[in-house]
């Protein structure tokens, strides 16, 4: 797989999402196949996702660095997923990954999402569908 292939795939997964008011998203290509992309997107009832992500997709999609953070019309935090390796204290199953929960910042066990799988959560939390 290309880059810009990864990059229009990204577009698509926006674009199919009817809780999704507006989006601004940046593409940093880094190679044929590296890239860099950092984005918001702004859903209809007020919260927004922020998104981070460092990809290779040579062989398959790699994604080196990610972190998908929601928060809610207010500005509080609801989840953030990432994989930065801060939590090692925790020995969590799948560390680097990681989910932080709420407010309260609870940090559990996570496989890594996608982008896809990150809206389709904030689509079964939110009361507008």
């Amino acid at each position: 797989m290309q880059i810009d292939d990864y990059f229009s795939e990204i577009q698509k997964i926006i674009k199919s999402c009817n809780a999704v008011g507006t989006f601004d998203v940046y593409y940093d290509k880094r190679g044929t196949h590296e890239g860099f992309i950092r984005g918001e997107i702004y859903l209809l009832d007020g919260s927004i996702l922020h998104f981070r992500e460092f990809i290779d997709v040579e062989t398959l999609i790699n994604r080196l660095l990610y972190v998908y953070h929601y928060v809610d019309s207010s500005k509080k935090l609801i989840f953030r997923y990432d994989n930065t390796g801060h939590h090692k204290k925790l020995n969590l199953a799948t560390f680097p990954h990681h989910k932080h929960e709420g407010s309260e910042n609870k940090i559990i066990s996570s496989t890594a999402p996608t982008l896809r799988g990150v809206l389709n959560e904030i689509l079964t939390s939110i009361s507008i569908f």
